[in-house]
């Protein structure tokens, strides 16, 4: 790597704000010596074009013997980034490769079967005449021989072994501050009826700890090898037997890796097995700590290394859940250039929302929200309400107070249809969103304000959560809702002439700042200290809806259908119902458990795509 060449692979024709100190920063790191350089960069730095011009300090062919690595890639664990680098013009030497289910066979009659599901993957010893011209294969060769290949981080990491996709030079990932969570849920087991396909056969055994789990592992593959052997002596195969084929093969992999990492005395990771329902019912089997598996698939990938994120707010502790030494490791802070003023924070707090305590505080966030549309009226907004059951129980509220002729909504399955809609409206509507907190550029009058009206805790009832703050690691806990929090306070707020006002609602949040203020950056420490009590009108709900109509508008809302935006149902039901799902959601701490924070830092003992333009919809869909 030649990071001399930095300024002249800068591919913009001017810089902006702290770019060009940035880069010099960058230059002289990997200049230091250091394998790894973690780059804090906050939103709207750019940090795609400085992602592209360490990329091109790669080394080249022509500087290399023929056994070096040259070239470099760029990934990303979300699938919006990696659009907007295809969109971009400054990136077009960026090739991008997608998973197979992403591209359409051009066989005739086979216009519609996504390439994974082609007759090359469905019959034995097919010779397609085509393959030349496959729109995947195309582009597998072209990102291959390109010296920057770009591609999400699920490809990536699949790909680890690949003799298409070999160690290069440099490998710099974008968004990179959940790369610990992603390897971990990347490498997670689930074993249930729509994971394994032949689960109706099985008799599944109760998982009495790890070493039950081991055993019926072991087992599981003989039996998941014989059902692919049958099916793979077969002269062709159905789409669905293909789906079958490669979902089997996908789970010996998988259970191989767990049984072989289990029984290796050398590996570091731990393992937690979840079988909520017992004997016969559902299992997960999760890796704790995954250095090792970062080692295959990312960190023997390249020889220098950039991960650029906002949100990388301890280098130690990063550097200890991703498997790195911190000796060879360097962090350069990328300033803020937005002025403060631009991105408020208001605090409308309302009370806690944990789970014991929310019926009291959800109704008093509702009127809250009511209040911040009155005085934001001719101006789009956004909700954050963090999950399915807290976005239902305040529609229902915003609906009775009349003004749900401005409130729209999303289901799991059209999320992604819904907030284009929301984005391409014009005027003054308010999109009620559930875990939309990262990869959302909502720049300009796409939305001028937004309510967090919960601390976005991890879900204590995941055992690898519950293991971690066991063992005391509250610090890591807090970190992560700050890192989220951040997150979404770049939401709305793009570039220095943007503005946008964030309200926090959940008065847990005030305690994650105090919690987490050592790992604040700079910048949004001085956002912290500027927090005010805004003066909101009145509570007046007819000044907030579009029309006096605004009732039955709201009603209609919620008549329609989930699958056209509906939160489903109709009737009386109570705004404040509870339903199933609200306690699997992640509640944060409960006042007595909150009180453990003061234990010791903890540091020390270290899916299916519904739509291209979900933040992170087919974040996994690799080959």
């Amino acid at each position: 790597m030649n990071p001399e060449r930095i300024f002249d692979e800068f591919p913009a024709p001017s810089y902006r704000g702290n770019q060009r100190d940035a880069l010099g920063d960058i230059r002289d790191a990997f200049a230091e010596g250091n394998d790894v350089v973690l780059v804090r960069a906050p939103t709207g730095s750019g940090k795609s074009l400085l992602a592209r011009s360490i990329a091109g300090c790669a080394r080249t062919p022509d500087e290399a013997s023929p056994s070096d690595a040259t070239g470099a890639y760029y990934t990303t664990p979300q699938v919006s980034q990696l659009d907007d680098v295809a969109e971009d013009d400054l990136l077009d030497d960026l090739k991008i490769i997608r998973g197979k289910r992403n591209y359409s066979c051009i066989l005739p009659g086979e216009t519609n079967t996504p390439v994974n599901r082609a007759p090359c993957a469905r019959e034995k010893g097919y010779d397609c005449s085509v393959k030349h011209r496959c729109p995947y294969f195309s582009d597998r060769a072209i990102a291959s021989s390109r010296e920057i290949a770009a591609m999400t981080l699920a490809y990536f990491m699949r790909t680890a072994g690949s003799e298409v996709f070999r160690k290069r030079d440099c490998v710099v990932i974008d968004e990179a501050h959940g790369l610990a969570e992603w390897a971990e849920m990347y490498a997670a087991i689930d074993l249930n009826s729509r994971t394994v396909p032949i689960w109706d056969d099985l008799k599944v055994p109760e998982m009495t700890g790890v070493d039950r789990a081991v055993e019926y592992a072991d087992r599981l593959q003989n039996v998941c090898e014989r059902r692919k052997d049958d099916l793979i002596v077969e002269q062709e195969l159905s789409p669905e037997e293909v789906a079958e084929r490669d979902r089997l093969q996908e789970l010996i992999g998988e259970l191989d890796w767990f049984v072989e990492d289990y029984r290796d005395s050398q590996s570091a990771t731990t393992w937690v097995v979840d079988q909520p329902d017992g004997e016969g019912g559902a299992i997960t089997i999760k890796p704790m700590n995954p250095e090792r598996y970062l080692s295959h698939t990312v960190w023997d990938r390249g020889n220098k290394f950039a991960l650029l994120s906002a949100t990388i707010l301890n280098k130690q502790a990063f550097c200890r859940q991703v498997g790195l030494d911190p000796a060879n490791v360097a962090l350069v802070d990328v300033g803020h250039t937005f002025p403060v003023e631009n991105r408020p924070l208001y605090d409308v707090t309302q009370g806690k929302m944990t789970y014991e305590h929310r019926d009291d505080t959800l109704p008093k966030i509702a009127r809250t929200v009511v209040r911040v549309m009155q005085e934001h009226r001719g101006e789009k907004g956004i909700v954050h309400a963090h999950s399915y059951a807290i976005q239902e129980r305040l529609a229902d509220r915003l609906d009775e107070f009349g003004v749900g002729d401005r409130i729209r909504t999303h289901g799991k399955e059209n999320r992604d249809a819904e907030l284009e809609s929301w984005k391409a409206s014009d005027g003054e509507e308010v999109f009620l969103s559930v875990k939309m907190e990262e990869a959302l550029d909502l720049k300009g009058d796409l939305a001028r304000w937004q309510v967090i009206c919960k601390a976005p805790f991890l879900n204590t009832n995941d055992s690898r959560v519950a293991h971690r703050l066991e063992e005391g690691q509250w610090a890591w806990y807090y970190r992560a809702a700050l890192r989220t929090v951040i997150q979404a306070c770049g939401r709305v707020v793009r570039s220095p002439d943007d503005y946008g006002a964030t309200y926090l609602a959940d008065s847990s949040l005030l305690q994650v700042f105090d919690r987490a203020e050592s790992d604040t950056p700079p910048w949004f420490t001085e956002q912290v200290e500027e927090m005010s009590r805004p003066d909101l009108p009145e509570f007046d709900p007819r000044s907030a809806s579009r029309s006096a109509a605004g009732a039955d508008a709201g009603a209609t809302r919620r008549g329609r259908s989930r699958g056209s935006g509906s939160l489903g149902g109709s009737g009386s039901r109570s705004a404040d119902g509870q339903t199933a799902t609200g306690q699997s959601s992640g509640d944060g701490p409960s006042d007595s458990s909150s009180s453990g924070g003061a234990s010791s830092d903890g540091d020390s003992s270290d899916g299916t795509s519904t739509g291209r333009k979900s933040p992170m919809a087919d974040v996994w869909d690799v080959e």
